[in-house]
Formats: C-alpha cells, structure tokens, sequence
C-alpha cells in the first residue's frame, strides 16, 4: 500500500535526501520517494504505519510530516477548531488595527476616508510582515504549498514578508502613493490566486 504525506522543513536536495534515507529505515516501509520542492512524499509499506510512527522517527530533525486525507493534512498535535477559534487572531488584528485608524484621526478637525485607509493599509502590512517575519523559515515553507509563485521560486517565500514590510513604510509615510497603491494590488492579487485554488480545492493553509 502507498499513502501521500506533506512534509514541512525541507528547504534543499539535501534534506530531501536526509529525510528520504530516514523514511525508507524505517520497518515495514519498501520505498519512500521525497520531493522537497512540492513539500509531499510517497511511502510504499507492507502493512500501514501510523503517522505517529513516521513522525518518531524524524525525531531531532525540523520535518514535520502529516498523511494527505481527502487532500487536508492533518499534522501531528493538530486539535480540531471551530472556525471562531481558529481565526480569532486574526479578527483581534483587524479589529485594532481598525479603531487605531480612526482613533489616528481624533485630533484632526474632519475626518478623512483616505487617511483612515492609508493609515489601515499601513498597519495591515505593519502587523502582517511582523508576524511573518518572528518565523521567516516556517512561512516560506508553509507560502510555497500554496502561492502560485512561491511554490515555483521559494525565496518569494523569503522576500514577500519583506515586501509587506515595505508597503507598510511606503502607506505610513505616504511614499508615491500611485505607485504604492499599484504595486500592492499588483501583490495582493497574486497572492490572492493561490489562497482561493487552496479554499476551493479544500486545501488546508
């Protein structure tokens, strides 16, 4: 029998290789093919082997590995989530960095719908690009299962969370607003294709 996994961690051929010899070691396993670009692997075994057990043996390295069911990993520890749970983060964000917007504009004596959106975008990126960058490793490899380009050149894994960076000065200090607003609908679109192929193949991200 051969089951599909997502493997998380591998940035070369050489951990391909590392994890591929790991793989096949292992008791019962008769053929493990690793490719590190796609973040997937195909073991053949004689009988099942649970996750758990593939997961012990990669034990000390960075991999992560998850069996693909119905085209959702499910990864090791992973809990289920009520949709609240899981994007409650992400609201709190939104919802702060859309009242400090407003409240930016107290001591103004009008206010302006273009600053309260210049000074959102800017907090958007701001945040966004932070978060991203604390863990830069681990949102390259998790941009590149699912960005259009990422997936093809995994450094824009690297230089998106800067991009981000970038456009959040660029809408704080009011940098050329026509090419800021140009490149970031330019970016966000793109980024935007690889998010919905996920959604609509029910693509875990």
């Amino acid at each position: 029998m051969t089951h599909s996994y997502k493997i998380t961690g591998m940035t070369c051929d050489s951990c391909q290789a590392k994890v591929q010899k790991i793989l096949a070691e292992i008791e019962g396993v008769t053929d493990a093919r690793v490719n590190w670009r796609a973040g997937e692997a195909e073991i053949t075994m004689q009988k099942h082997i649970s996750t758990p057990t593939l997961q012990a043996a990669l034990k000390g390295t960075k991999y992560q590995i998850a069996e693909i069911r119905e085209n959702i990993p499910h990864f090791m520890g992973e809990e289920t989530k009520s949709w609240l749970q899981t994007y409650k983060p992400v609201l709190l964000l939104f919802v702060f960095i859309t009242g400090i917007s407003f409240l930016v504009q107290i001591p103004d004596s009008s206010f302006s719908w273009m600053r309260w959106m210049q000074t959102f975008m800017a907090g958007f990126f701001l945040a966004f690009s932070f978060f991203k960058i604390l863990n830069l490793q681990g949102f390259a490899d998790s941009y590149s299962t699912y960005d259009i380009i990422a997936k093809r050149w995994r450094a824009y894994g690297f230089i998106y969370a800067f991009i981000e960076l970038s456009l959040g000065i660029a809408f704080l200090t009011n940098f050329q607003p026509v090419f800021t607003n140009a490149t970031t609908f330019v970016v966000m679109s793109v980024s935007l294709v690889g998010v919905l192929q996920s959604v609509l193949n029910k693509r875990k991200i």
